[in-house]
């Protein structure tokens, strides 16, 4: 292994039962070493996603092989590198899509799943990035077949997904309609770029959406609902229109009008990011990289902030994301102490 001089234990927040944002528990463990083919990171920032909140509740089990510990995306430098690893990664400021691990001082990554992180970017900001993109590129873009030109649906407009879809989907010249649960949020969304933000509490995002194509409908949805939201995004989308599920909010369980759907040649897919092989991210994170990474280069393409909190508040950052009160993202300081 070759690495820079490097602490035998590390702050981290782990998760020794499930239960709510309490739950989160400060600890000391040992620095992880790098299997070959891996690099350990010492990480700088955490992203706070709501599949953490989920692992700490206990609905949503780290896969075969991954830490234990709650984080999917960080940043910081590379400190170690495992046999096989290029020598010139080491130093590098990168930041990271993780299977899990983050909420920690020192966390294992991939290089094939790092992406470089330039001078204008705050690492902060760069933490924040890696799984909405990741999550975004390949359900909008790859599965959802998203065009310039097109208008794209996306619910949970100011989350951190809800965020990044709507920059993603203006800097490739979509039209983009949001929904969100309040006016405030409406009005941020449409800071953020959303041509029709509707507030799903007062509007009927159907007819709104169908009104404002004159009639088609939209060529895609992005939604994280499901639920009883599946027929009436379906309802919103065009002829040929595409409805892509990444979360299921509102209930796994869809009764949805088949024949419907058959005579407007609409179709539906899905996907989860978190178990797909190292291969398959090593090539989504190569495209981002060649595709959309000049943009975050040249600064067209920065992450919605919504507040850091350090380490040892991890609980407080979690009943943020539950409360659901978050404008982008919610990112952890883990240069502090755990305790």
């Amino acid at each position: 292994m070759v690495a820079i001089e490097l602490p035998e234990t590390m702050n981290v927040i782990a998760i020794p039962e499930p239960g709510g944002p309490d739950a989160l528990t400060p600890e000391a463990r040992p620095v992880p070493g790098p299997a070959p083919g891996e690099v350990l990171v010492r990480v700088s920032h955490a992203g706070v996603n709501r599949p953490d909140c989920l692992q700490r509740a206990g609905a949503y089990p780290p896969p075969k092989g991954a830490s234990d510990l709650p984080g999917l995306e960080i940043s910081g430098e590379i400190v170690a590198l495992g046999e096989g690893v290029d020598r010139a990664e080491l130093g590098k400021k990168i930041c990271a899509l993780v299977n899990g691990g983050g909420y920690a001082q020192y966390c294992i990554a991939r290089p094939e799943h790092c992406l470089p992180v330039p001078d204008n970017l705050p690492l902060a900001q760069a933490a924040a990035i890696p799984e909405t993109l990741f999550t975004v590129w390949h359900n909008v873009f790859q599965r959802g077949l998203a065009r310039d030109g097109e208008t794209i649906l996306i619910h949970g407009g100011t989350s951190g997904i809800g965020t990044m879809a709507t920059m993603l989907a203006k800097l490739f010249d979509m039209t983009v309609i949001t929904t969100s649960g309040s006016d405030e949020k409406c009005a941020a969304s449409r800071q953020v770029g959303a041509d029709l933000a509707l507030n799903y509490k007062t509007q009927d995002f159907v007819e709104q959406a169908r009104a404002f194509t004159d009639g088609r409908g939209v060529e895609l949805v992005l939604d994280m609902v499901a639920g009883d939201y599946t027929q009436r995004n379906l309802d919103a989308l065009g002829e040929d229109g595409r409805l892509v599920v990444i979360a299921v909010l509102g209930g796994a369980k869809s009764q949805i009008n088949m024949a419907k759907m058959m005579v407007r040649r609409q179709s539906i897919t899905g996907s989860t990011l978190r178990p797909r092989s190292n291969v398959f991210k090593g090539m989504l994170a190569d495209e981002l990289f060649q595709v959309v990474w000049p943009l975050v280069e040249d600064g067209q393409l920065r992450p919605v902030m919504d507040q850091t909190f350090a380490m040892a508040d991890a609980a407080r950052a979690h009943e943020r994301m539950e409360a659901g009160e978050h404008i982008g993202k919610i990112v952890l300081d883990m240069t502090g102490s755990g305790a």
